[in-house]
């Protein structure tokens, strides 16, 4: 199959009929062998129904349907899981990604050796003050922690190879570090295109400000988690025995001024304090690092959701 369409959606009932429409024309112009994937992550409108219709119109449409809204990570994370195509592409319900882009990021991925290429919204339709600046101060911060030179990680349109999606895992909100997640999974060649970005024609935006916070909190999460996800010993068990060190090192040092040189009063100084502090806060962030080692071994269900039903999947 050559490309598998991964269209995670939220409440998106009135686009769903003309964006299928729009991306099985696509499909037949370029002779394309395809599925598009719908995952309704817990829909309160009719949703579900529609995507039944359009799958009785079209057998290359199937569904995935969660019992309940679990977020949109959790929707790609089962998108990908089920997609058989050689090539991935991933894109938002709303009607502001263009299915006209996705021969031209087939190209990059087949023909170019990409392992991953990012839509890059370059002109944008969203509002300046509330989403265009948060936006760039976002994906500026990710580029430049993350070492990986992209304009819009958020972007939803884009495309992977096959290889790539079935070697990560996406979880919590971490669909805006796909490529992060791509990078630590050994998967270097990593795009970009400019892509167009429609006016939203149906609906209303699912995203509010906190979606920025929350995105600054999932950058140092993944950055920690790239790092020290398999070893979290390497980083608290340093810390820790280092703290741990530098307090015991402290009380040696009263010790002997106690004993040697007739110094009194060791509990009246800061010192004394700074010394218990320090080896207790070494003790705590070394059972940290080895309480980690135990849940990073023995964590199995950190990707389970209730799916109430599937189409075609």
């Amino acid at each position: 199959m050559d490309l598998s369409v991964i269209v995670p959606l939220f409440n998106e009932d009135e686009s769903l009929p003309e964006l299928t429409a729009w991306i099985e024309r696509v499909m037949r112009a370029n002779n394309f062998s395809y599925e598009v994937i719908m995952v309704d992550d817990g829909s309160s409108d009719n949703s579900w129904q529609v995507i039944e219709l359009l799958r009785k119109q079209n057998d290359c449409i199937r569904g995935i349907r969660f019992q309940r809204n679990y977020g949109k990570s959790a929707a790609l994370n089962e998108g990908f899981k089920a997609a058989k195509g050689d090539v991935i592409i991933t894109m938002d319900a709303d009607m502001q990604d263009s299915p006209d882009e996705i021969p031209e990021l087939r190209s990059m991925i087949i023909n170019d050796g990409f392992d991953m290429v990012s839509g890059w919204k370059k002109k944008r339709f969203d509002n300046k003050l509330t989403k265009n600046i948060p936006s760039k101060l976002f994906n500026a911060a990710a580029s430049r922690s993350s070492g990986i030179e992209l304009h819009d990680f958020n972007c939803g349109l884009k495309a992977y190879k096959n290889k790539l999606v079935k070697s990560i895992e996406v979880y919590g909100e971490m669909h805006r570090y796909i490529p992060v997640l791509a990078k630590w999974a050994g998967f270097k060649k990593i795009g970009e295109k400019v892509v167009e970005h429609r006016p939203r024609k149906y609906g209303v935006t699912k995203f509010g400000w906190s979606r920025f916070v929350n995105g600054f909190l999932d950058l140092a999460t993944i950055m920690f988690m790239g790092k020290f996800g398999k070893r979290p010993m390497h980083i608290f068990g340093l810390w820790g025995s280092i703290v741990f060190f530098i307090g015991t090192i402290i009380w040696i040092w009263l010790f002997v001024a106690k004993i040697f040189f007739d110094q009194f009063n060791m509990t009246d100084r800061p010192l004394f304090y700074v010394g218990i502090i320090s080896i207790v806060i070494g003790t705590q962030l070394f059972l940290a690092g080895f309480l980690g080692e135990l849940i990073a071994r023995n964590s199995s269900d950190r990707n389970t959701y209730l799916i109430e039903e599937k189409l075609g999947v």
